[in-house]
């Protein structure tokens, strides 16, 4: 009797963007011959993205924008699509990325080989680091450390019945949903893990600061929701980063502030900044250095309007009550 041969693993891909435009059809392009589907969620696109997606052939959902966006949301519709036939590992990728040539291979290797691991990465790189300082410090900031890892970034290749058996991404989150998902994996027994090996170009293209301090509120907003809805005594998440906000963009000026009407010396307080970025600078660079300690007030002002909004809604339901 012929042995009957052994079927490779089916992989699918989930693509989310909105107006990206040529990048999109770049990334769909990427996963020609890689991937057995794609979906590709839009996100209210204008600019001809969802007849581009069809003419490359994937199954578009476009997402019901009644109800607030979040890139968890289009993640977990694409998810969703997947369930009638659904893959052995599913592939997360932005529209503003290109995956790497040789990535899908060594990354379904990995999961295959390593039965407990639910998620794997790359290298993430920034296609045109050079156009800005704020380019090149996010494709610094995606050179994560390789190894086990604690959570990974938009770019990940996942074993969809771990995803799955996890209810996917919280909906509700506007940022952070990628480390929360694998802090519940994790929870589940799982591993996480970022591999040496190429995973995506991502093209950023932040080139004012106006653009750089809005990332960085939003990582601000990220962290204070993180750290106050999802953190534990045994299993802390983010709080060092909250600790480090509350620190630099929130007591130290106020202090200097504050002290200053009692007597001007306070305000040489503001002294710890230059240092701070001494410090920094043997690790960081001198831009890495100085962007990290200006960063703490952007994201300052992100982690007070995360609790802001808490605290309205508290006092809404409280009102509701009585």
């Amino acid at each position: 009797m012929m042995a009957r041969a052994k079927r490779g693993p089916t992989i699918d891909a989930v693509v989310i963007g909105r107006n990206e435009g040529a990048r999109l059809v770049s990334c769909l392009q990427s996963l020609e011959g890689q991937v057995r589907r794609v979906i590709y969620v839009d996100s209210g696109s204008t600019d001809g993205s969802v007849a581009e997606a069809q003419t490359l052939g994937a199954q578009v959902i476009d997402l019901d924008l009644t109800r607030p966006f979040t890139a968890a949301r289009a993640r977990n519709a694409g998810l969703k699509a997947l369930k009638a036939d659904p893959p052995d590992y599913v592939q997360f990728i932005d529209g503003d990325c290109v995956l790497r040539e040789g990535w899908m291979p060594r990354a379904v290797k990995f999961l295959s080989d390593n039965l407990r691991a639910a998620v794997v990465c790359g290298r993430r790189r920034e296609r045109h680091p050079e156009a800005s300082v704020y380019n090149t410090l996010i494709d610094h900031e995606w050179d994560t450390p390789v190894g086990e890892a604690r959570a990974c970034g938009g770019d990940a290749l996942m074993r969809y019945q771990a995803v799955n058996a996890v209810n996917g991404y919280r909906e509700d989150l506007i940022a952070g949903e990628e480390p929360e998902l694998c802090l519940r994996l994790r929870a589940r027994g799982w591993t996480i893990w970022r591999i040496e090996a190429e995973m995506t170009w991502h093209d950023a293209d932040i080139t004012r600061f106006s653009q750089w301090w809005k990332r960085s509120e939003r990582a601000g907003h990220a962290f204070a929701e993180g750290a106050a809805r999802f953190s534990t005594p045994q299993t802390p998440h983010w709080r060092a980063e909250v600790r480090r906000i509350w620190l630099w963009g929130v007591a130290i000026p106020l202090a200097a502030l504050i002290g200053s009407l009692i007597h001007p010396a306070a305000l040489l307080l503001v002294l710890v900044y230059p240092l701070q970025v001494l410090r920094l600078k043997p690790r960081l660079g001198w831009a890495g250095a100085f962007f990290n300690t200006l960063g703490k007030f952007p994201e300052a002002v992100g982690a007070l309007r995360y609790h802001a909004r808490r605290l309205t809604r508290r006092q809404a339901r409280l009102i509701e009550y009585k």
